[in-house]
């Protein structure tokens, strides 16, 4: 843990903290303009905007129910991943295919477009020898824009609901989805794009090169639209690399300036929205508080990774590799300890799923972090929307612990919290919890399943529980042992982890949507004296340790039989997997 790390992890929180208030003022405008006003870009895209709502036949103005909202994102997504898969089913027989792909098989086409409708990108392919142009650029990036801005909706709503006295209707979906594609998403994807260019990731159309090496051997350099994906990939938290290798391969991230604003870009958003919520309740000190939960486990979480790899293998130690190395394998040189291990931290906390390190090389305690953070659901900032959201479910369940704890009736804000309430945010947490103990289970005990690990023990226990872990909970990174697409053509693990990333990110959002529904039709009170204060340290602490509680109370048998169970056979044990 040297000097120049903590110069760089210094570096990265300014950057992000820098940019939370200004990006969330501009949030409010996007997606609130009736509060915030119009951002500035309407002078010039308005006219699109407004040809937008006239080719989907939408009225802007007209706000929808919960009910109609939720019943607009289940189409939105059913129909969409239909079309991804249709799309990557025919891809054979499309332009833009100068590496004559063939179609992809049906098992994994339906996982990759589950996956990647629902902002999880789980990538059970190598992309470089799978996808052609078209699937990429359609297909997947699609997919990147249009994810994001319904999880960003979906929390738009939740605060609505709160913000809002008396009312009925909680937003427009279709609204909210076109202004973050038209006033966010593409506007910073285009500026980002030229950036990564600049920095030297390729953008174009041609094969694929073939080079000779020193050694007299041929290399095929993949190439493509690879600098406009990446851009979309970060700032979405959406994470599908373009190239199998994702974040780590220099036509990705070529630069220690690429690494460290993707890391900024990719938690910016995520962060921005808890000051979009202390503005829409006015009350920012609550926002800040919400933001300063969340910081604080990213830290801890940050520290306990670098300090585990920072010291290595004792097994390797113990052939005599220099301890200064820490533990290299899996790591980019370039990068080192230091960066792996923020990033490594920081992709799954944030949902985002991009990484410049491989996570299955990790130490077992550094596998942890990463695990946990996921499990922990995604709420350390989480993915853009759905960290936000997630959070203030643990806001009602810590709120409704405090009011048993004092003998009063919960209250959030001035809106009392009621029983109904507390069943909804409950059984958000639960569809996340059963999807993923219950696939993980499943696999355990499944040939099909077991025959894709490649390490025995805990560690493949670990992959398996990872797999689903990162599948519901909106990440995508993976403890990249577990093969899902076998050559033997077996569909299972594409099929079941596909199913339980569609019904595990899509369920888990309808009770928030019903949440929201409930709170908008309660008239605020005013806080007095024995309301349970929402800022300052005690409600920091009440929250993480909902957080905590809930995620160990939920997790930690099976993490007791993955990764903490593997660190001290790696330190105390000769046994090895």
């Amino acid at each position: 843990m040297d000097f120049a790390g903590w110069i760089q992890l210094a570096l990265i929180v300014a950057g992000f903290l820098f940019i939370t208030k200004p990006l969330g003022v501009y949030l409010v405008k996007v997606l609130d303009p009736d509060v915030g006003g119009q951002p500035w870009l309407a002078r010039v895209l308005g006219p699109v905007e407004r040809l937008c709502y006239r080719v989907l036949g939408v009225d802007p103005k007209r706000e929808q129910t919960w009910k109609g909202f939720a019943v607009s994102m289940v189409i939105f997504t059913g129909v969409t991943t239909i079309f991804t898969y249709v799309l990557l089913r025919i891809q054979h027989v499309l332009p833009l295919n100068p590496q004559h792909m063939p179609a992809v098989r049906p098992d994994l086409a339906f996982n990759t477009a589950a996956s990647f409708s629902t902002n999880t990108n789980w990538q059970s392919y190598g992309g470089e020898s799978t996808m052609s142009y078209l699937s990429q650029m359609v297909a997947l990036v699609f997919h990147n824009f249009a994810s994001p801005a319904i999880g960003i909706a979906t929390a738009a709503v939740l605060v609505r609901g709160i913000a809002r006295s008396s009312g009925t209707t909680v937003g427009n979906f279709w609204r909210d989805l076109i202004r973050q594609t038209l006033y966010l998403f593409i506007p910073a994807a285009l500026i980002y794009s030229v950036f990564m260019m600049f920095q030297g990731i390729p953008q174009n159309f041609l094969p694929y090169t073939a080079a000779k090496t020193v050694e007299g051997a041929t290399q095929t350099i993949a190439q493509g639209p690879m600098a406009s994906q990446m851009a979309i990939k970060m700032l979405g938290t959406n994470g599908g690399g373009y190239l199998n290798v994702n974040a780590a391969h220099p036509f990705e991230n070529p630069t220690p300036l690429s690494n460290f604003v993707q890391i900024v870009l990719f938690i910016a958003i995520c962060s921005a929205l808890t000051y979009y919520l202390g503005r829409m309740v006015k009350n920012q000190r609550h926002g800040w508080a919400v933001w300063a939960s969340m910081f604080g486990m990213l830290m801890v979480g940050i520290l306990v990774c670098w300090w585990a790899e920072a010291h290595g293998n004792p097994r390797l130690l113990a052939l005599g590799v220099d301890p200064s190395f820490g533990n290299m394998e899996g790591k980019e040189v370039r990068f080192g300890i230091a960066n792996s291990s923020i990033f490594a931290s920081m992709t799954t906390a944030t949902g985002c799923g991009a990484v410049n390190a491989m996570h299955d090389s990790f130490t077992p305690l550094g596998a942890l972090v990463t695990l946990g953070n996921i499990l922990m659901g995604e709420v350390i900032f989480g993915g853009v929307g759905s960290g936000l959201y997630g959070m203030l479910v643990f806001v009602f369940v810590a709120i409704f612990i405090a009011g048993l704890m004092v003998g009063r009736t919960p209250e959030y804000l001035g809106k009392k919290i009621q029983a109904r309430d507390v069943k909804l945010a409950a059984l958000s947490l639960l569809v996340v919890s059963i999807f993923t103990l219950g696939g993980t289970a499943w696999a355990s005990v499944s040939g099909w399943a077991t025959a894709g690990l490649n390490n025995g023990g805990p560690r493949g226990f670990s992959e398996m529980l990872y797999a689903y872990a990162s599948g519901v909970g909106n990440n995508g990174s993976a403890l990249a042992g577990l093969t899902m697409t076998p050559t033997n053509g077996n569909i299972m693990w594409n099929f079941v982890q596909g199913l339980s990333i569609l019904f595990g990110r899509v369920f888990p959002a309808i009770p928030v949507l019903a949440l929201a529904g409930a709170l908008v039709q309660k008239r605020a009170t005013v806080a007095d004296a024995g309301s349970f204060p929402v800022t300052g340290p005690t409600f920091i602490i009440l929250l993480t340790a909902t957080i905590l509680i809930v995620g160990a109370l939920t997790f930690f048998p099976s993490l007791a039989v993955g990764p903490i169970v593997e660190h001290f056979l790696m330190t105390s044990s000769s046994l090895t997997f």
